[in-house]
């Protein structure tokens, strides 16, 4: 009988603390804002796409209030960082995701919309993809600008990062609703919430 309560109470022990540490998982991500310093990435009139995924990613950072999400940035100011230093950076920290912020541009204006990318050329091509199309959906629900959905793409933050990593290209600077959307604070802002909501989601 004394054993049987002992095992009771171990199992009992082993529950709860299986429980305690679901509730607690701490997520590690790093927030990728493309470009930086002189590399302007795309542009179109006076938009620069390193100043919107610069905005965008602050947001992410500053709205964070749960201490078990870590929200770790390749470039803190308008520095240049090569493709190099930012998966050496990433594959340092190795966080639990990895996710790229861009934006795109196209000669022909009414192409828009939002796409998010992973290589199946990655070793976690399968995490990859499973995370990139999660978080389509989360823009599909809440952000207004059309979705063009998961794309596959050898990228080099893709390929070269050691764990799952997406990029998203938030929209064409050079359609003017996307322009509009992306370089209005509210836009910017609902764009960071649905990505951090997302991230708050990998804990359960």
């Amino acid at each position: 009988m004394k054993n049987l309560m002992k095992v009771a109470l171990l199992v009992f022990a082993f529950v709860t603390l299986s429980f305690i540490s679901a509730e607690k998982k701490e997520i590690n991500v790093v927030i990728d804002a493309g470009h930086g310093g002189h590399d302007l990435g795309a542009t179109h009139e006076d938009v620069l796409e390193k100043s919107i995924v610069a905005e965008v990613t602050k947001k992410i950072q500053s709205m964070n209030t749960d201490a078990d999400i870590k929200i770790h940035i390749t470039r803190t100011d308008d520095n240049y960082l090569t493709l190099q230093e930012k998966t050496d950076f990433i594959n340092k920290i190795k966080p639990d995701l990895v996710i790229s912020l861009h934006t795109n541009s196209n000669k022909n204006t009414t192409t828009k919309g939002i796409e998010t990318f992973y290589s199946e050329k990655s070793t976690t091509a399968l995490q990859s993809q499973e995370l990139a199309t999660k978080l389509s959906e989360e823009f599909t629900k809440n952000i207004p600008l059309k979705n063009r959905g998961v794309k596959k793409a050898p990228f080099w933050i893709l390929t070269k990062s050691d764990v799952p990593a997406v990029i998203v290209e938030m929209g064409f600077i050079s359609n003017k609703s996307d322009k509009d959307y992306l370089t209005n604070e509210d836009g910017q802002t609902k764009i960071a919430k649905t990505i951090l909501d997302f991230i708050i989601g990998l804990k359960h």
